[in-house]
């Protein structure tokens, strides 16, 4: 992706609120499921990885299979937070 897009991407995202919270039930059928009706909706889209999640899961390992899983782009990744693009 071209820096540009990437630059008005992340601006974009900095005013969203998260949709969704992905806590100790890690990543599922039913999260994944969600996060493409949003995405398909929104188009863009920002996710909280809360402390619950899986342990021996990182951020960025969660994120980047999210993001494969539902056939988007992985935009950024600021703390727990996740913003995806498609």
């Amino acid at each position: 992706m071209e820096k540009d897009k990437l630059y008005k991407l992340k601006a974009e995202a900095s005013g969203l609120k998260p949709i969704l919270n992905i806590g100790k039930n890690g990543i599922t059928e039913s999260v994944i499921e969600e996060v493409k009706k949003q995405v398909k909706a929104n188009r863009l889209v920002k996710i909280k990885m809360l402390k619950t999640m899986p342990e021996g899961e990182s951020i960025q390992d969660a994120a980047q299979k999210l993001a494969e899983s539902t056939n988007t782009t992985l935009v950024e990744i600021r703390g727990s937070t996740v913003v995806l693009y498609r």
